[in-house]
């Protein structure tokens, strides 16, 4: 799958993989990582930015789009300042 093939079911998926493994594991500790994660698998890699968990996404010799998230919060990235 490329990233022209990704879905809002991709997306709806991966969102659920990450709230059943949250409600599973403390991730006190990896609270401000990156976490990206492969719906087709549900596998999940932990890193301190995308680009770091794409490293380790092709460290292991996997080819897949990702979904990411922030741990701890409901949005990756805010864009603009607050008011």
């Amino acid at each position: 799958m490329n990233i022209s093939n990704w879905t809002s079911e991709h997306t709806t998926t991966a969102k659920s993989i990450w709230s059943d493994y949250q409600r599973a594991h403390d991730l006190s500790d990896r609270f401000g990582q990156t976490v990206g994660i492969d719906p087709a698998s549900g596998h999940l890699w932990f890193g301190q930015s995308i680009a770091d968990v794409v490293s380790k996404r092709d460290a292991a010799g996997i080819d897949a789009p990702l979904f990411f998230e922030r741990v701890g919060s409901h949005v990756y990235w805010r864009k603009g300042r607050r008011r």
